[in-house]
């Protein structure tokens, strides 16, 4: 039996560190369950509906402080919802889906480890790459239970498509309709969420108002993002190995 009290601090943390980069914090969430040795019946549920709470406040907050750019966000939210209900619909083996988990962690961490690019000259993004990119995120996300917030972010800064700022803002309300076109597309899956739910989404809450206000209004948590990286390459390999 997973004690889901005792990840309470662990997921607030998690959610104030994402919420203040525009994201959910599902990559979070599933390292910890994964150290936590939580199945993956549990994990991809419970990530989605976290994501859902934490994502929200982040685009009411980046919204709020006037970073959102639509332009940015429709395009590529058109394309990756269809897909993440498709991939949301989608059942992979235990083994597939553990070593899916892991290659997104290793993902996040990697972008986590690197400095934030300049991006000095903004460009549009080209259609097609927007259809291409959009279909293979929303995939992904709804099939193992992100919110796709962890590959678009990276696209629209090391592209320069965006400022962090916007990327942020962006990202918040693409995880969003991500999480819930992956959670409709497999809705059966509510039910495996666990009974502490209602307290891990409290604590949630919690760490995401806080990171969102800070990540809108002021900086990063810069300092903290080697250890979150840690944090996610441990739950990678654990997840390979085991």
């Amino acid at each position: 039996m997973t004690d889901w009290i005792s990840l309470l601090v662990p997921f607030a943390l998690i959610a104030a560190l994402y919420a203040a980069v525009g994201h959910g914090g599902a990559s979070g969430y599933l390292a910890v369950m994964a150290l936590a040795g939580v199945a993956p019946a549990v994990m991809k549920p419970t990530a989605l509906a976290l994501n859902l709470v934490v994502s929200l406040l982040g685009a009411v907050w980046f919204f709020r402080a006037g970073h959102f750019a639509w332009r940015l966000f429709w395009p590529f939210a058109a394309v990756s919802v269809p897909f993440a209900f498709l991939g949301g619909r989608l059942d992979v083996p235990p083994g597939v889906f553990r070593g899916l988990v892991a290659a997104a962690l290793v993902f996040a961490a990697l972008r986590l480890l690197l400095p934030a690019p300049a991006t000095t000259e903004l460009r549009r993004p080209p259609v097609a790459f927007v259809v291409l990119a959009g279909a293979a995120i929303g995939l992904l996300s709804g099939l193992i239970g992100v919110g796709g917030g962890i590959f678009l972010t990276p696209l629209l800064l090391l592209l320069r498509w965006a400022e962090p700022k916007t990327a942020a803002a962006v990202s918040a309300p693409f995880i969003f309709v991500n999480s819930a076109a992956g959670l409709a597309g497999h809705v059966a899956s509510l039910r495996n969420l666990p009974a502490a739910w209602p307290w891990l989404a409290l604590a949630a809450v919690a760490g995401g108002m806080i990171g969102a206000r800070w990540g809108s209004r002021v900086a990063p948590a810069v300092r903290l993002r080697p250890a979150l990286a840690l944090v996610l390459t441990l739950a990678a390999v654990k997840l390979v190995i085991v």
